[in-house]
């Protein structure tokens, strides 16, 4: 992972204040959002503000990323013309992704890398092929659509999302591309909040799409290393360092067996911490 995407907060792009408190957000990624969060009134005016923004506003070290809307609309193919081109943009994220077909006519129009919305029922069946696109960089899951779509009901166990939210992360890590949870949309419930991070984290994603700045503490701590994770990790490394050494295949560490695949997920989380302490620099 070449840079930490822990906490991805959406902001709406016609809200100049929004756009402007963002820069100073603990974010280490944000989503523009042309899509969702704008009125279809003021879907032109939100695309000048938001190009205005990029192109005077210091974001620092957070992912620029921004959401069009989809080409089945009058703005789509003008959204990716618009930012496809901006040097204060990172990636296109393309909505309601079904297929690869999807991201070919955006990467038409555009080189910047580009991240696919997972959020219909097709979207889960092709998720591989998705996955495999060699133009996409990562994968949000979008929960609240693929909810309406299924026709599931909310539980804070999520069990309903579940076939999607793994068939998703199994694409994602088979191509080795980043994928960020669903937004938790009670955005004051810290503890519900806490808890579903905790289930993307240990279920593998790489961060949490947020909806409000008030979630971004949690996210940043859930998603981060932990000072024990990071001590048992360096000393998972140095006894497998030791045991080879001394001609021996494995280790024992804490009587546990530390081997070639245990090193290697150590260090992973080594550098993902690292790579935590160099955004606050």
């Amino acid at each position: 992972m070449s840079r930490p995407v822990r906490s991805v907060l959406y902001i709406p792009a016609s809200k100049e204040r929004a756009l402007e408190k963002a820069r100073d957000l603990a974010a280490d990624a944000i989503i523009f959002d042309l899509e969702d969060a704008v009125a279809p009134d003021e879907k032109g005016a939100a695309r000048a503000t938001l190009a205005r923004f990029l192109g005077e506003v210091d974001y620092g070290p957070r992912l620029r990323i921004v959401r069009i809307n989809g080409f089945d609309t009058e703005w789509g193919r003008g959204d990716a013309m618009h930012f496809g081109g901006l040097s204060g943009v990172d990636a296109i994220l393309v909505p309601k992704v079904n297929g690869p077909a999807d991201l070919d006519a955006v990467a038409a129009l555009t080189d910047k890398p580009l991240w696919a919305m997972m959020e219909t029922a097709r979207a889960m069946l092709n998720a591989a092929a998705i996955a495999g696109h060699g133009r996409l960089e990562g994968m949000v899951m979008g929960t609240n659509d693929l909810a309406k779509e299924l026709g599931s009901r909310y539980r804070a166990d999520r069990l309903p999302m579940m076939a999607g939210l793994g068939a998703c992360l199994l694409a994602a890590r088979a191509e080795g591309k980043v994928i960020v949870d669903g937004v938790y949309n009670a955005f004051k419930d810290e503890a519900g909040l806490r808890a579903e991070c905790v289930q993307g984290r240990d279920m593998g994603f790489d961060g949490k799409t947020l909806v409000h700045p008030l979630q971004l503490p949690v996210a940043n701590e859930v998603f981060a290393p932990s000072d024990d994770e990071v001590e048992f990790a360096r000393r998972q490394i140095a006894a497998f360092a030791e045991a080879r050494a001394a001609g021996q295949g494995v280790a024992v560490l804490d009587g546990r067996i530390v081997e070639n695949l245990h090193v290697a997920t150590a260090e992973a989380l080594l550098a993902k911490a690292e790579a935590i302490a160099a955004l606050a620099e």
